[in-house]
């Protein structure tokens, strides 16, 4: 078992102010594997006074300073990948396998796109023909808030462009899985983080959380996580009008047409199964042209069934737990909630899968005969649950897909390149993945409507961390 009570504040590892163990879970057997601190109001405010103390120091060093930082952060991060891997798989039950292949690299995927952005952008220009001159500034002192189920891939989504930018920052990762970002403290440490920079403290969205989201030094909120928690801390940080990104949940919409290619139904429930289900941008909606519907639940069945379950710690492909008890009984609520409105259970339901009565494995499980007003299609489920609707015509297929408060990411299947473009033009959503072909290095990602304010990655994902400023008569 691990003890990682320490938090990183002010460039050191420092002791809680005052004692508040709490334990981290290893979902796949239930048992204790590391013991963190959850901070207090003082711990909070000394994380924030040290990123205000180095904020004018790191908000005017040159670009080329931040450029070899964040170089020796990406070959420390290669040298640890394993050590990074082997945290995530234990504290949310990533397979070891997929930590490695996706979870873990998601962190250099993000420092490369940043090194990438950060190379080319200017932080001063003239404005055309006029004698105003544009400067593009650090937002300032930064409140990170990231969730369990992409850990190290939301932490550096955050992190590194505020570094690029030239914020300071406190980090505050979930608590059900810190110990990926304590790795990286350490990576920071490492490669020469200035002091105060980067802190991060540990602690729960109703102690650390808010008391970041409202404290009056805080310049700027990024948050990932539930809607719910999404509108909570946009009311918090109201009050002094911190600027506040948002990336929130999902309900995608998976619209497959009778001309796709053969292997898009097993595709999509794959895609659907991909974390265990809790991914925001899950096609956790299969929408299915009523001509090969029977045919898509049928392979759809297939596909699940074919779906291993296992511990996370287990080489090879396969399903792993989801993160808590409580994560579970949620998706245990919601699958008897499919069975009670009459959905039809294909495969998968309620309990565990047999041999796997300890840790938090829920069946791979598929509903027909969903229409899009029942609590399975309008509730993020969080799991490895999808739902199998029909539609007729193309018009009928973008009404149910948009029929949600959510918009984060949709999918289209479909051979005709030209129903490909005007059907992903009608969905209101920030991504549309066609035929799975995934998004570029460089592509934002956030959502329409209750999916969140703002984009991460990429360019855009840079200006998020950047003010404006215009100044007349420079030249």
């Amino acid at each position: 078992m691990l003890n990682n009570r320490k938090f990183y504040i002010n460039g050191e590892w420092v002791e809680p102010s005052t004692k508040n163990d709490f334990d981290v879970i290893n979902p796949s057997d239930e048992t204790v594997c590391a013991v963190i601190s959850l901070g207090s109001q003082a711990d909070t405010d000394a994380a924030v006074a040290a990123a205000r103390a180095a904020l004018p120091s790191w908000s005017t060093s040159t670009k080329a300073d931040r450029i070899a930082l964040l170089e020796r952060l990406y070959d420390i991060y290669e040298r640890r990948m394993d050590d990074m891997a082997e945290v995530i798989s234990m504290e949310m039950g990533a397979p070891i396998d997929f930590s490695k292949s996706s979870q873990a690299t998601a962190g250099t995927f993000a420092i490369e796109d940043f090194l990438i952005q950060l190379r080319k952008f200017e932080f001063e220009e003239k404005l055309d023909d006029s004698d105003n001159q544009l400067f593009y500034e650090p937002k300032g002192v930064c409140a990170l808030i990231t969730p369990w189920n992409w850990p190290i891939s939301q932490v550096a989504l955050k992190v590194i462009p505020a570094l690029a930018a030239g914020c300071t920052m406190i980090l505050k990762p979930s608590e059900l899985a810190p110990l990926d970002s304590i790795i990286f403290a350490e990576m920071l440490e490492e490669a020469g983080c200035p002091a105060g920079v980067f802190n991060l403290v540990n602690g729960d969205g109703a102690g650390v959380g808010s008391q970041l989201t409202s404290h009056p030094d805080i310049d700027m909120v990024s948050f990932t996580g539930s809607t719910r928690a999404g509108a909570l801390i946009s009311h918090n940080a109201a009050d002094d009008f911190k600027r506040v990104g948002l990336e929130l949940g999902g309900k995608g919409a998976n619209i497959i047409f009778a001309d796709a290619d053969e292997k898009a139904v097993k595709r999509g429930v794959r895609h659907c199964f991909n974390n265990t289900g809790q991914s925001c941008n899950a096609p956790t909606r299969m929408l299915v042209e009523r001509s090969i519907y029977d045919q898509a639940v049928e392979i759809a069945k297939e596909t699940a069934n074919s779906t291993n379950v296992d511990i996370a710690s287990k080489q090879g492909r396969h399903m792993g737990p989801v993160i808590s008890k409580l994560q579970f009984d949620k998706i245990q609520t919601l699958i008897q909630a499919g069975i009670d409105e009459n959905a039809t259970l294909v495969t998968g339901g309620t309990g565990k899968p047999e041999g796997l009565e300890t840790g938090y494995f829920v069946k791979p499980t598929i509903f027909a005969d969903v229409n899009n007003q029942m609590t399975i299609a309008r509730t993020e489920i969080f799991g490895p649950v999808l739902s199998i609707i029909p539609f007729d015509t193309e018009e009928e297929a973008i009404e149910i897909a948009n029929d949600t408060p959510y918009g984060l990411s949709n999918y289209v299947q479909t051979q005709d390149p030209e129903r490909a473009r005007r059907v992903s033009k009608k969905l209101l959503s920030g991504t549309v993945e066609v035929n799975g072909n995934g998004a570029a290095m460089g592509a934002p990602f956030g959502g329409y409507k209750h999916s969140g304010i703002g984009r991460e990655g990429g360019s855009l994902g840079l200006n998020e961390f950047i003010e404006v400023k215009v100044v007349t008569g420079w030249s």
